[in-house]
């Protein structure tokens, strides 16, 4: 069964670990981590709390980094698209031998977050097994599994799917409402504080699976 792993790595022991160090402000987050030959990894990167100068002049001092382009600069954070070399051993061994995705990955400046889809658990140990076998760290977070049920894709509880789709479909989130959560709880069975609960809770969860920047909550 498909797993999503939530885990960290220290940030010296990971890609643009020169930047890193040179940048202690500066946050990534790499939306998509594709394999680019058999020693390379292309990711689409992020760049927070720094000027495109600054960072450059750090990018062409970093061994991690064979290549980048800039592909949109908001002026508060700028797109990359960037080529790791083979150093970046965890990633790519994940992408190219485990068929696993790395769905995203944030850094702090002082380690990196992964949220890694796997095919199976197996394929989770084989990346334990490796970190140990070339003494890196791989600290696991969170793990859940994907079930066969749509909330399942979502981290959702089958009772957060029910309510949150339950709702939606009856108008809840209509403007202006139509229909409260007392009515909602009484055709689902519930109490009204139960019914709430999973609202707030699936919304968060939501919120944090599909939309949420910055580090990864461990829950």
């Amino acid at each position: 069964m498909a797993t999503v792993t939530r885990a960290a790595i220290p940030a010296d022991e990971f890609a643009l670990r020169r930047t890193i160090a040179d940048l202690p402000d500066v946050e990534f987050e790499c939306e998509r981590i594709v394999e680019s030959g058999d020693e390379a990894v292309m990711p689409l990167v992020w760049a927070r709390n720094v000027d495109s100068e600054e960072l450059e002049s750090a990018l062409e001092a970093d061994p991690d980094v064979e290549e980048y382009s800039l592909l949109a600069d908001f002026g508060e954070e700028m797109l990359y698209r960037m080529v790791w070399v083979d150093h970046v051993r965890l990633v790519l061994e994940m992408v190219t031998t485990l068929n696993a995705t790395v769905m995203n990955a944030y850094s702090n400046g002082t380690r990196w977050e992964l949220r890694i889809l796997y095919p199976d658990r197996n394929a989770l140990s084989k990346t334990n097994e490796f970190c140990e076998s070339h003494g890196l760290s791989f600290e696991v977070l969170h793990v859940r599994e994907m079930n066969g049920e749509p909330s399942g894709r979502f981290g959702l509880t089958q009772e957060q799917y029910e309510a949150l789709t339950n709702a939606c479909e009856a108008g809840y989130f209509a403007v202006p409402r139509e229909t409260d959560l007392d009515e909602l709880a009484d055709e689902l069975g519930i109490s009204h504080q139960a019914l709430s609960e999973r609202i707030r809770r699936g919304s968060e969860v939501l919120v944090q699976e599909a939309l949420l920047v910055g580090p990864m909550s461990d829950r």
